[in-house]
């Protein structure tokens, strides 16, 4: 069985999430991540490294991490997921460039509790004010010292090609055209690009439609126009990709939301 469930509130997506032999496939998200595990066993790829997440576990994901996800065993799983705009969490954390987390499971109970009293106030809809007051007294809780630290930029072959991709989402992925740009042979390019961000031009070319989408129908919740804005071919297609990286539909998720 499978249950997933979105809510937002002071620029901070909620997910509350309980299932079994679900999978997502390898993907990573704009915002920062923070997350308990609350029932079973959370496994996932993430640096080169497989990780395990027992319950009471806090999960941290700085953007743009790539990983994947699924239950330890056929007892499933259950746990919440914030997802905060960076530029919100790097202006209260008082940082100018995207940081990242040195471990990305930790055992901390402050900000366990943080984590879940956050969540539980978005998903019950409380006030946008104590939401916000909420989140600051979660972000408080990260102490550069010992849990952030300094971000590895992309280089800046690999940070042209994204923004190339990411220019271009309504179209098909053309390396010639990159490879062009940054004047790398096309194989070279894809290994590189995979050596340093640990997924394929392509794979970041469908999480960054799919990611978009997902922008779309939080401003206007229209499916259709967002499906032909991001170049895919119908509502199948969008919702091949959009299930296994959110666990729910288009049509799903912005029906949660609202």
């Amino acid at each position: 069985m499978e249950k997933f469930i979105y809510k937002k509130s002071s620029n901070v997506t909620v997910l509350s999430a309980s299932f079994t032999d679900f999978t997502y496939k390898k993907h990573c998200h704009e915002e920062y991540a923070l997350g308990v595990t609350l029932r079973g066993i959370q496994q996932y790829n993430l640096d080169g490294c497989f990780h395990s997440s027992y319950e009471s576990g806090v999960m941290l994901f700085y953007p743009e991490q790539i990983h994947d996800g699924r239950a330890h065993d056929s007892t499933g799983l259950d746990y919440v997921m914030l997802y905060i705009d960076p530029i919100l969490f790097l202006e209260i954390i008082k940082k100018r460039d995207i940081v990242r987390f040195a471990s990305p499971i930790v055992y901390n109970q402050a900000l366990r509790k943080s984590i879940l009293n956050l969540s539980s106030a978005i998903l019950s809809e409380k006030d946008e004010a104590l939401c916000s007051e909420l989140l600051l007294s979660l972000v408080d809780n990260f102490n550069p010292t010992n849990i952030c630290t300094e971000y590895k930029k992309d280089n800046k072959l690999i940070k042209k090609a994204k923004e190339m991709i990411y220019s271009k989402l309504e179209s098909v992925l053309s390396l010639d055209e990159i490879c062009k740009e940054i004047a790398m042979s096309k194989f070279q390019f894809i290994r590189s690009f995979n050596a340093t961000t640990g997924i394929t031009p392509y794979q970041y070319f469908i999480y960054c439609k799919v990611n978009r989408v997902k922008q779309l129908l939080e401003k206007n919740e229209d499916i259709y126009s967002a499906i032909v804005e991001c170049g895919f071919v119908d509502l199948s297609h969008l919702n091949k990709h959009f299930k296994r990286i959110y666990g729910v539909t288009a049509f799903e998720y912005t029906s949660q939301l609202n």
